[in-house]
């Protein structure tokens, strides 16, 4: 009859802890998820912010050696990501293509001016940045203008930092939820070993000496659970790459990397914590407590 009873509270308890862990991977997974998300947001804002730019027009007797060595400057500079030199003739082509007719014939000469087109780093893809890239450049007496469209560089800036706002406030909110599930869980799977800990408690047995091994236990859950979500989360993208190539075509493999990284710290800090904040709760609680 013993045996039965003790094959039974292993079958339990080793099913509490299949529960707890399944509980953990889940909660882990849909963080990564989130992360994903905040990642490929990253990837995304960054994108567009490196699209911008802005053209700077040189004036017309400028010399050919002159706009190699100025576009070579504006490479070195920490806020220019890309340049690109386009000559008279070039923009002249470029603005039949799009007029659909030839207005240097019909004009008799070439109005348009050489200019540099140059793409930003995404942190200086803002209104303060490109102001004071605009003041810097003007003090060159080879550029007549620099031009960039004002209104939507700032809407652009305005929608990205509410967008990544929300997103934040959206990331915290839900890391304080799977926090709470993973504790409940953890409390849930420790509810049926209170009489354990209590008799550890009676007979002399030191709170650490108790907290110990269902704290190892709680950790290694952790990393079970992490180790789940870490391949849902592998198997996701190799699913979203086939179906969505053209948005998850570029992944930053170190990123990816670190995100692997924070769900397996998050669940060994996370159980850790849980663990040992339950186990203190029915060390504190009294006898008759337990049975409520």
């Amino acid at each position: 009859m013993a045996t039965a009873e003790e094959r039974f509270s292993k079958k339990r308890l080793n099913s509490s802890y299949f529960t707890a862990i399944i509980s953990i991977s889940l909660v882990l997974f849909m963080l990564g998820i989130l992360g994903l998300i905040l990642l490929q947001a990253k990837r995304v804002s960054n994108y567009v912010k490196e699209n911008i730019g802005f053209s700077v027009i040189l004036k017309d007797q400028v010399k050919e050696v002159d706009i190699v060595k100025f576009q070579k400057s504006l490479d070195a500079a920490s806020y220019v990501k890309a340049t690109e030199y386009i000559d008279k003739e070039r923009a002249a082509k470029e603005l039949t293509a799009d007029l659909g007719e030839d207005f240097v014939d019909f004009l008799g000469y070439n109005p348009l001016l050489a200019s540099i087109e140059v793409r930003l780093n995404a942190e200086y893809a803002n209104p303060d940045s490109l102001s004071w890239i605009e003041a810097e450049l003007m003090k060159n007496p080879r550029i007549k203008e620099v031009f960039y469209q004002r209104d939507l560089v700032s809407l652009v800036s305005e929608n990205i930092k509410n967008i990544s706002m929300v997103i934040i406030v959206f990331s915290i909110l839900l890391l304080i939820i799977a926090i709470a599930l993973i504790n409940n869980s953890i409390r849930l799977a420790l509810y049926s070993k209170r009489f354990i800990i209590k008799t550890m408690q009676l007979v002399g047995a030191t709170p650490g000496f108790i907290r110990r091994p269902f704290v190892l236990r709680g950790i290694l859950n952790g990393i079970y659970g992490a180790m789940i979500s870490i391949s849902l989360l592998i198997g996701l993208l190799f699913y979203l790459q086939q179906k969505l190539p053209e948005l998850f075509a570029i992944q930053d493999v170190e990123m990816v990397a670190s995100l692997f990284g924070m769900v397996l710290l998050l669940g060994i800090i996370i159980t850790w914590i849980s663990t040992g904040l339950a186990v203190r709760k029915y060390l504190r609680m009294t006898t008759d407590k337990l049975y409520s």
